[in-house]
């Protein structure tokens, strides 16, 4: 698992209660288009209530939050979703959930910032809504996973074709999940943070420092 070394500050108060070292903390971001189920995807999985910024889509934003031809939805993410999960006594994920319109990107820079990995969330009725974040995260050499969210249960597409469309590398995982679902979520949280843990090594390796 992923792990850090630092100096105790205070002693067993640093490790907290029980002596243990305390959990490491890792950033997580969870991307994609408007609707996808970001916020449904953090709070399935969320230990503790989720923070969310849902505001109700008005007569105002009419033709800027369009929700699309297939989304019912009614609110759109206006900051962040917020959401936090202990894998186990070593390492605790922070999940924070992207705005899905375009007039909020100018949010991802600050949202990703410290992050180590992040999911990509998408609908395979509407790839299309894919390509910003995907092409945020390969600009940024930031891991990432593809998960595509299984609307009422269905793939519109099998994975193989939708890599294809999303033409992503090799090397990124392309899966399907349920965002309804806690143990989904888990697990496709698991294969990202496999994928961290890959690219952290092969960084090691090569002797490439954070951001190079």
């Amino acid at each position: 698992m992923l792990s850090t070394h630092s100096e105790p500050t205070h002693g067993a108060a640093a490790n907290g209660r029980s002596g243990r070292p305390a959990p490491v903390p890792v950033k997580i971001i969870v991307a994609g288009g408007f609707g996808v189920g970001k916020t449904t995807l953090v709070g399935a999985v969320s230990e503790i209530p989720p923070l969310t910024t849902e505001a109700a889509m008005t007569s105002v934003a009419s033709g800027v939050d369009n929700p699309g031809a297939v989304s019912s939805k009614t609110t759109t993410t206006v900051a962040m979703d917020f959401g936090r999960i202990t894998v186990d006594e070593s390492l605790r994920l922070y999940l924070f959930g992207t705005p899905g319109q375009d007039r909020f990107g100018f949010m991802w820079n600050e949202l990703t910032t410290g992050a180590l990995g992040a999911i990509i969330l998408v609908d395979s009725r509407r790839l299309e809504d894919s390509f910003p974040a995907i092409d945020f995260f390969e600009s940024r050499h930031l891991p990432f996973i593809v998960a595509v969210n299984r609307f009422e249960g269905a793939l519109h597409h099998n994975l193989a074709d939708i890599r294809a469309a999303l033409d992503v590398d090799a090397h990124v995982p392309v899966i399907h999940t349920d965002a309804r679902s806690r143990q989904a979520v888990k697990e496709t949280l698991l294969t990202l943070l496999d994928v961290v843990l890959r690219h952290a090594m092969t960084r090691q390796g090569s002797g490439r420092g954070p951001g190079e």
